[in-house]
């Protein structure tokens, strides 16, 4: 078998998505959570869509940047879950080569834009709190969209060599992917030839847009809490905090799992395989989840919108 196993072949015409090892006849089960947390995450963020796009009163730089956000989460989550609901709950694990790759540049992809959504969230919280009387100038719509069209395009031009480089590498006989999408690492992890490369650019990747992105948002939120501190009236105060909640609760929520994915994966070899891959899969869904819900409950405006919504709905 190990002979077999180590041999070359260039391109396996298929892999096999294992899903989560060890937990092979919990998978079932664990699916259905899961399941349910999707199904949240199409509502909810759908419908800020909706509400977004169709309340003209909504058509402000925060706004935008959350429908961005949204669409983002969309993509990403229908990126690896109903692959995944395939492989617990029907075991078909097979996936071809192509849409491999494809599945891993959309995954990683758009985690990359969602950092980049997260950071021009926090400028935005910036401009509005630090520059009130310049922030529509600052912000204008052309601004707002070269931002989307930017942290879009890093996106593909960061993650595009990621599939380049292991479309031209050789991969064993051995196509058993032990993870439940096709992720990077553990795409890497079948190649017979040398990986240094595609390991390093892979940190570099990580490490330059996570380090940047993270930097951004931490002098944002320094200069906001400093401007906040010295406004004289409580009330003032109390709502600027309020207005950087949300955006505090999403970042932590998607940048811990995140960084701890990426630790675990690396570093974590005592960390047992399936409770990786189960932190990993959290890490792409939770946020899509959880998201539409803090933004909808804690941002007033948003939420009176929506409830106009379904009022309108149930109406009808």
């Amino acid at each position: 078998m190990s002979s077999v196993n180590s041999t070359c072949s260039s391109h396996p015409p298929t892999f096999f998505l294992l899903g989560i090892p060890g937990l092979e006849k919990e998978q079932f089960w664990i699916a259905f959570p899961f399941c349910i947390m999707y199904v949240i995450a199409l509502l909810g963020n759908i419908i800020l869509l909706i509400v977004i796009k169709t309340e003209s009163s909504l058509h402000e730089p925060m706004y935008l940047f959350l429908a961005m956000l949204a669409f983002t989460d969309l993509v990403l989550s229908t990126s690896m879950l109903p692959k995944m609901l395939a492989i617990f709950w029907r075991g078909s694990g097979e996936i071809g080569f192509i849409s491999c790759l494809v599945q891993l540049f959309f995954v990683h992809n758009f985690t990359t834009v969602e950092t980049g959504v997260l950071m021009a969230m926090a400028l935005d919280r910036y401009f509005a709190i630090c520059h009130p009387l310049r922030y529509s100038s600052i912000l204008s719509m052309p601004v707002v969209a070269a931002l989307g069209i930017l942290v879009l395009l890093r996106g593909v031009l960061m993650v595009s060599p990621v599939c380049l480089l292991l479309r031209r590498k050789a991969f064993c006989q051995h196509r058993v992917i032990s993870h439940s999408y096709c992720e990077h690492m553990a795409v890497v992890k079948l190649v017979c030839e040398d990986t240094r490369v595609n390991a390093a650019y892979g940190l570099f990747v990580v490490f330059t847009v996570s380090v940047f992105d993270l930097t951004v948002i931490a002098v944002s939120y320094t200069m906001i809490l400093r401007v906040v501190l010295k406004l004289s009236a409580s009330n003032t105060r109390l709502k600027a905090f309020n207005t950087c909640v949300s955006h505090v609760c999403v970042m932590l929520i998607f940048y811990v799992s995140g960084l701890f994915t990426f630790l675990t994966h690396r570093f974590g070899h005592s960390i047992p395989q399936q409770i990786h891959i189960l932190v990993a899969n959290l890490y792409l869904l939770l946020p899509p989840t959880l998201n539409p819900i803090i933004y909808g409950l804690r941002t007033k405006q948003l939420r009176d919108k929506i409830s106009h919504v379904q009022s309108i709905l149930w109406a009808t």
